[in-house]
């Protein structure tokens, strides 16, 4: 962790210091070597929030972007009394988390109920075969079928689980994935500098949403991003239930002018007996 309590204040690690837990106020010590980043740990092996994981330059980086005051924020369920310290809890209760390890789909979906108003932030670079699969199925040269929909910047993606990890697809929040790491990767293609927000899959396909980095920082710090994807996915909704009024519009059609001329078989009976007559 960052942040640990001394005299009530939030500090970070330095030699010499001792200080106490943000979420369970239990003594921590400073980690300061010279192969990982600075950070407080518990002086017992267990730590208190069995969510966490060990921090990266890539989580300083994005955490960063954020007052130190929204970072590693304590959450408790006042029923349960269960708490866990969040990435990022901003003024307006949006939790930001970012992700660079695997996760369980358990925990990912324990941390979503918890949570509730959230998104998440992963790591697209952790393992080498994510960016490539990427690249090749939003280039269109795959089966991902990514098609521009009549909203700039939102995707329609038929066949998702080609396109970004299959952990992530069920996912009932945002999930945004990041490929440019901590910046040191080349993008010859000019894709990794944005983000790719998968939405939570309503209807027959998925969505995605190619956002800036600033904007996306812009609309989580004012307040904007929750409003906005409600907005999203309510209009997802509403598209959908429009083609699927449409499609079965289309299919009683056909059975309708199926009835009234008949079957080819039955035409050709009528056809024979009218020239009888």
């Amino acid at each position: 962790m960052r942040f640990a309590l001394i005299n009530s204040n939030r500090i970070e690690a330095q030699p010499q210091l001792q200080g106490l837990c943000c979420c369970c106020s239990k003594p921590v010590i400073p980690k300061c070597g010279t192969r990982k980043i600075w950070h407080w740990a518990h002086k017992s092996k267990t730590d208190c929030d069995n969510w966490w994981e060990p921090e990266t330059e890539w989580h300083r980086l994005w955490k960063s972007n954020y007052p130190s005051d929204w970072q590693e924020m304590s959450s408790s369920d006042e029923r349960t009394g269960e708490k866990h310290i969040a990435d990022i809890r901003t003024v307006h209760n949006l939790v930001i988390e970012f992700q660079h390890s695997h996760i369980d789909p358990q925990e990912r979906t324990s941390r979503e109920k918890f949570y509730k108003n959230m998104v998440w932030v992963v790591d697209g670079t952790r393992l080498k075969r994510d960016y490539p699969r990427f690249l090749k199925e939003w280039k269109k040269d795959g089966i991902s079928e990514v098609r521009q929909t009549d909203n700039l910047g939102i995707f329609e993606v038929w066949f998702p689980e080609f396109c970004f990890p299959e952990a992530w697809l069920k996912s009932s929040v945002p999930v945004v994935f990041d490929f440019l790491g901590d910046g040191s990767l080349h993008d010859l293609e000019g894709l990794r500098n944005s983000l790719y927000c998968l939405f939570p899959q309503v209807g027959r396909h998925a969505r995605v949403a190619e956002i800036s980095r600033t904007a996306f920082v812009k609309t989580t710090t004012n307040g904007e991003w929750t409003s906005r994807v409600q907005e999203f996915v309510s209009n997802f909704r509403k598209q959908d239930e429009m083609k699927r009024r449409l499609e079965e519009q289309q299919t009683m059609s056909r059975i309708v002018n199926f009835r009234q001329l008949g079957s080819p078989l039955n035409r050709f009976i009528y056809r024979g007996r009218r020239r009888r007559f």
